[in-house]
Formats: C-alpha cells, sequence, structure tokens
C-alpha cells in the first residue's frame, strides 16, 4: 500500500497519514515497524536492492566468462524493472533522499554487500587480462549507468519500447566500455 502511495502521490507528497487511510493501519503500528516515513521509504528501497541481488547474483555465479556475466547482468536489471516497474520508479525517486538521510550508512552497507562480489569477480577479470583495470568506483556506472537513464526515460513515458528489448545493445556496450 504505502508503494502505490509513494508511486501515486510522490515521496514528498505522500505522508504516514495517507499511507494508514489506504492501508487501515494505524499510526502506532506504522511508527512501531518503521520509525517514521524514512523508515518505511529506507525499508522498501532496501527490500528492493534485496530483490534485485537475488535476480543477478545466479547469473554471475552461473556465468561461463566474464562476457556472459555482464550480459546476464545488464538482463537481469532490464528483467526486474520490466516487472516492476512501480518499484523501480521509487528506487530511482527516492535513492537521492535515502544516500543523504538517515539510512545513508544502512544504504552504504547494502551496497558494499551488493557490489563487494561482483568487484571481487570483475579483480579475476582485470587479472586474466579480460577487463580493462579501471578505478573501482566507475564499473557500476558503467555498469548500470545508460540501462538506468533508458529505464527512467521509459518508467517516464518518454520511451515507449521495454527496456528488455535492447538487453542485448545495452549488454554489447556495457561489455565494449570494460572489455580490454
Amino acid at each position: 500500500c504505502a508503494l502505490d502511495c509513494l508511486d501515486e502521490l510522490g515521496l514528498e507528497a505522500t505522508t504516514v497519514e495517507v499511507i494508514r487511510q489506504r492501508s487501515g493501519s494505524s499510526v502506532g503500528t506504522i511508527y512501531h515497524h518503521f520509525g517514521n516515513k524514512e523508515g518505511l521509504v529506507a525499508a522498501i528501497f532496501l527490500a528492493a536492492l534485496d530483490d534485485q541481488q537475488m535476480q543477478m547474483t545466479p547469473v554471475v555465479e552461473q556465468a561461463a566468462d566474464m562476457q556472459q556475466a555482464v550480459s546476464g547482468l545488464i538482463t537481469a536489471y532490464l528483467r526486474w524493472v520490466g516487472e516492476q516497474p512501480k518499484l523501480a520508479r521509487f528506487m530511482f525517486k527516492a535513492r537521492a533522499s535515502l544516500a543523504s538521510g538517515a539510512f545513508r550508512q544502512k544504504l552504504d552497507e547494502r551496497n558494499r554487500k551488493r557490489y563487494g562480489p561482483l568487484l571481487a569477480y570483475f579483480e579475476k577479470g582485470i587479472e586474466s587480462g579480460t577487463l580493462r583495470r579501471l578505478p573501482r568506483e566507475i564499473y557500476a556506472p558503467l555498469l548500470f549507468g545508460q540501462v538506468e537513464n533508458y529505464c527512467r526515460a521509459w518508467l517516464g513515458g518518454r520511451v515507449k519500447t521495454p527496456p528488455l528489448k535492447y538487453a542485448k545493445d545495452f549488454a554489447e556496450a556495457t561489455w565494449r566500455s570494460i572489455a580490454v
């Protein structure tokens, strides 16, 4: 219910009272479980990150090579956005407030958990001569930057073609940006 409210009304306009009214919950229950609106937003955001991770981790673990892993990551991400548009739209809107608010440390920890194993996997690709040695902090933007930009446009109705249709194109472009 909270996600529906956030999607329909936006982050700023959605209040705990609106969520309470629509969900039929008591204010006490919401505050007991989440502390405040920011806690509720953080819980949804972190759950979405976990859901994405569950889709993406097996792809890397089962990949035959580095290029297949990159292609699989891009495809898994695009599939997730297509299947979870409301959640994806929410994540794009809520990321900045979460990254600068009281839950920043939790978000940083979750991102280290999310990207740590991937960066370790990429280190093997660097050592084998498959991947370019780049500053660690630019791998994630190179992997997902162009994909996220397209997904924002699709979620906002500015482009009509579902993101998954371009998975191969995005995967090839991403691979060219990090491969030797």
